[in-house]
């Protein structure tokens, strides 16, 4: 599952090994075996077993007795560390509780204006080129933005973070990308000891969880990594499904804005993180007629499972049933803000180039090769040039965003330690008293069987809308 052929057509793997069972062995990297589900219903019973499949990656007999090696590239997508994905039971409640919390005080009307903000800035530096690779300029790029304005993390931490995100999910010299993240982390936690903000980590550092240094480092890989290399997959696949395929050509050509549609149908087909959810077994389990020893990975395939032949039905359009998110008491807690990022970033695109088109054949598209993620190398495209007539952004080594350019605390702007960094969405003032009550239930787990859902009305034109342009108001009635 690490090669190019392997990238280049999952799905085809997907069909052979479902002629083995519900699960099936594969190697994840020279060395890394494990077993991949592949049945929808068998994905479930994994992800909602916690009594039977533990996350806690401390059981990997393999690991702890040496026959991986700890510089093994999916070691550091899969090793221990002490955050919400990788423990269960009370120590998973109590940390799950302090991400749902800060979570909760995201405020989604300013996150909403910062990615819109964020993408025009973004749109200006290539709009009156003509051509753009839509991955390096935009799809990488704007969850860069996003986050260094949730986390208050400076441009230059940013930098390396993204830089040791894409090492271990590439699984390319994992080890010192994994070393250059935790460095990172050390230095921004120590910034927000001196100096909190209005932010994730510093809310995270205040809530009542009391988060020792170490756990805050662990919290901040899941969710700074759930927040940036598969972000930018989902903009990037969804951009890639709404300039190739014909069915959303028709809707393009009706001047209708298929972008929920192509959404739904990437998070069932090609969702950015296509196989991981690792379990392991706290005895020796026979998983219908797969025997699955105690303390062995098992990794859930969404994208398998998604397309299991024996769902009930293809029509996606509207159906959120997948198993995108994971399932269980380890969802998403971040999927709704994941899913508003990446619905502004595509409709903005798209409403400010409405005629955008792949500068290559969809299939010379290249895919990245890795076990986990469903990730492009590039997305080529091409347009009729549109010079801004907003004032030139500044240069993208800057990364600058919204608000007044070089504005303190603003991504791009000079950091200075004692100034005031710009607020970020949610609270905008900094207390641990004021952290949410929230209920510690995660949210809702995906339905037994797939289920439709009824599509938001759309509201009547009053006059002619241009394509693609307002999915805000689709997102607003969710």
């Amino acid at each position: 599952m690490y090669g190019p052929d392997f990238a280049a057509d999952p799905h085809a793997v997907y069909q052979r090994l479902r002629t083995l069972g519900p699960a099936a062995p594969v190697e994840l990297a020279p060395g890394a075996h494990a077993t991949l589900v592949t049945d929808y219903r068998a994905a479930l019973e994994v992800l909602r077993s916690p009594e039977i499949f533990a996350k806690d990656a401390r059981r990997w007999r393999a690991l702890a007795d040496g026959r991986v090696a700890a510089d093994n590239p999916v070691v550091p997508m899969m090793a221990y560390r002490p955050n919400c994905l990788f423990s269960d039971g009370d120590a998973h409640r109590r940390l799950r509780q302090a991400v749902t919390d800060s979570l909760s005080r995201i405020d989604p009307n300013a996150l909403r204006g910062y990615v819109e903000r964020s993408a025009d800035t973004l749109i200006d530096r290539f709009s009156g080129l003509g051509e753009a690779d839509l991955l390096g300029a935009y799809a990488k790029v704007l969850p860069l933005l996003v986050f260094q304005q949730l986390f208050g993390c400076p441009p230059e931490l940013g930098d390396r973070l993204v830089e040791g995100f894409s090492g271990i999910f590439d699984g390319v010299d994992a080890e010192r990308a994994d070393t250059l993240i935790a460095d990172s982390l050390v230095e921004l936690i120590g910034l927000k000891h001196t100096e909190p903000g209005a932010d994730m980590t510093s809310w995270l550092m205040a809530h009542p969880a009391r988060l020792s240094d170490e756990e805050m480092i662990h919290q901040l890989v899941v969710l700074i990594g759930a927040g940036t290399e598969p972000q930018q997959n989902l903009i990037a696949n969804a951009l890639r499904l709404l300039l190739s395929d014909d069915r959303f050509a028709g809707d393009l050509a009706g001047g209708s804005m298929p972008v929920e549609d192509a959404l739904d149908e990437v998070l069932w087909l090609d969702p950015p993180m296509a196989n991981y959810g690792v379990h392991y077994p706290v005895q020796d389990v026979d998983f219908g007629g797969v025997p699955l020893p105690a303390g062995e990975p098992v990794v859930v395939s969404f994208a398998a499972a998604n397309t299991d032949p024996a769902l009930l039905s293809d029509q996606r359009t509207g159906n959120r049933a997948h198993l995108a998110w994971s399932a269980g008491p380890h969802t998403c807690p971040a999927k709704d803000a994941a899913r508003l990022i990446a619905a502004v970033a595509v409709e903005k695109l798209l409403d400010r180039l409405p005629d955008l088109e792949l500068a290559v054949p969809a299939d010379r598209l290249v895919w990245r090769p890795g076990p986990f993620h469903r990730a492009l190398t590039a997305l080529p495209v091409r347009f009729p040039p549109v010079h801004p007539t907003r004032p030139a952004p500044a240069p993208v080594h800057d990364l600058a965003a919204s608000g007044v350019p070089g504005a303190a605390g603003a991504p791009g702007a000079p950091y200075h330690p004692h100034q005031k960094q710009a607020e970020t969405p949610g609270d905008s003032r900094w207390k641990a008293s004021s952290v949410s009550s929230a209920s510690s239930a995660p949210s809702p787990s995906t339905p037994p069987a797939v289920t439709s859902t009824a599509r938001p009305p759309g509201s009547g034109p009053a006059e002619r809308r241009r394509p693609w342009s307002f999915l805000g108001e689709w997102w607003r009635g969710q």
